[in-house]
């Protein structure tokens, strides 16, 4: 039985720490003014959609191994964990963002996902969108067109919204304006010495999925900006010269895997650019304004360049162009344990950058802290040599 998107705390609310109580009092407040939720899994879900709708997206993905044990009694534990530990989270009710939304939407991404939907589907609404697997294709883009008409349907049925051409381009506006400042943040680290470690990139980059208000998230990333651009000017030096750059590539970062961007830079390194999606993956490109919103819509999130395409040219172009952009010294994939499709494609990964003589390194690993003298002492030797 589908349980009902609570206005009512869960009843373990009291054990949480500060910080997921706040996460929960923040969602209940929207909840209380009467705003929708819209919980996603990946890059690929349109939010402008739900934005369009007067709905509140939020991501779903759990970086953190706590309630994989609970996941464990019900998945395989051989599975990814990102797949354990949010389905862990839907579980345990210790979500917030899981907990509050009327509406899950999935993709069709990987198997080990599409088998976890059905699960999710007996605690939650659950609509999964049928991803195609090639982008080169014109049936691919009919498809995920077709997909994406779809999905505004269900949100206004569901919803009772009238999603209109008008609304949805001031959602890509707005998106778009979003995305600018994100990208505007992350190539302050152009700049050398960086004017901003690559932990606390992460952190902003991340955390900036969890504020919901638009245009405070707007002011804040702006005031961020000029900031950090103000304190560089002013001679603060946050990262020591010399420190060797570094990209990150593979799957999403985030909560517990913040461990590999630490073992770098207390190694000597620093993270200048996250090709991944919880980076430039995501915010590299903008919506078009003018034509078909959801034509527009359709073109911009099936040229992601995720390794769930074959072949996936377009992460090729975005991570080239990214090592000489920012100067790169190597590159360090970032995998998670059995993650098939980032594990088989990092050997094209090796060799992309063989061919350009960039150094490479690819670190598995999982959310336990389990791994990270292992990985430190393979980061320290990786920067060592460069």
């Amino acid at each position: 039985m589908i349980k009902p998107a609570s206005r009512t705390l869960p009843e373990i609310f009291e054990s949480f720490g500060e910080a997921r109580r706040n996460g929960f009092l923040a969602m209940k407040a929207l909840k209380d003014e009467g705003r929708g939720v819209v919980g996603t899994f990946c890059t690929y879900v349109p939010v402008e959609l739900i934005m369009a709708a007067g709905l509140i997206p939020v991501g779903l993905c759990s970086t953190s191994d706590e309630t994989i044990p609970e996941a464990e009694k019900t998945l395989p534990r051989n599975l990814c964990p990102l797949i354990k530990a949010s389905y862990g989270f839907a579980v345990t009710d210790k979500c917030p963002y899981m907990y509050f939304a009327d509406l899950v939407v999935g993709e069709t991404t990987c198997d080990g996902k599409i088998k976890m939907y059905e699960l999710l589907g007996k605690l939650k609404e659950v609509h999964v969108m049928d991803l195609p697997r090639t982008q080169h294709k014109a049936g691919s883009r009919a498809l995920w067109l077709a997909e994406i008409r779809a999905l505004k349907k269900i949100l206004e049925d569901r919803f009772g919204a009238a999603i209109t051409d008008d609304k949805l381009r001031e959602a890509i506006r707005e998106r778009n304006r979003e995305r600018a400042l994100l990208k505007e943040l992350y190539e302050l680290s152009i700049l050398d010495p960086p004017p901003l470690t690559g932990l606390r990139q992460l952190q902003i980059l991340f955390g900036s999925q969890f504020k919901f208000i638009h245009q405070e998230k707007v002011r804040e990333l702006e005031a961020s900006i000029k900031s950090i651009r103000e304190a560089w000017q002013a001679g603060e030096r946050p990262v020591q010269a010399g420190a060797k750059r570094i990209l990150i590539t593979g799957c999403p970062m985030g909560g517990a895997t913040e461990k590999v961007v630490k073992v770098i830079e207390e190694s000597g390194g620093v993270v200048v650019v996250y090709e991944n999606c919880t980076g430039a993956k995501q915010f590299d490109r903008q919506v078009p304004e003018d034509g078909d919103p959801c034509e527009a819509l359709a073109d911009y999130y099936l040229a992601i360049g995720c390794s769930v395409m074959s072949p996936n040219p377009n992460r090729l172009e975005l991570l080239g162009r990214l090592c000489a952009q920012f100067k790169v010294d190597g590159v360090v994939e970032m995998l998670l344990q059995s993650c098939h499709t980032y594990a088989v494609e990092s050997q094209r990964i090796r060799e992309f950058l063989k061919e350009r003589a960039v150094p490479f390194l690819s670190l598995e690993t999982d959310y336990s802290a389990g791994d990270t003298e292992q990985l430190r002492t393979r980061a320290a030797a990786f920067i060592e040599m460069l």
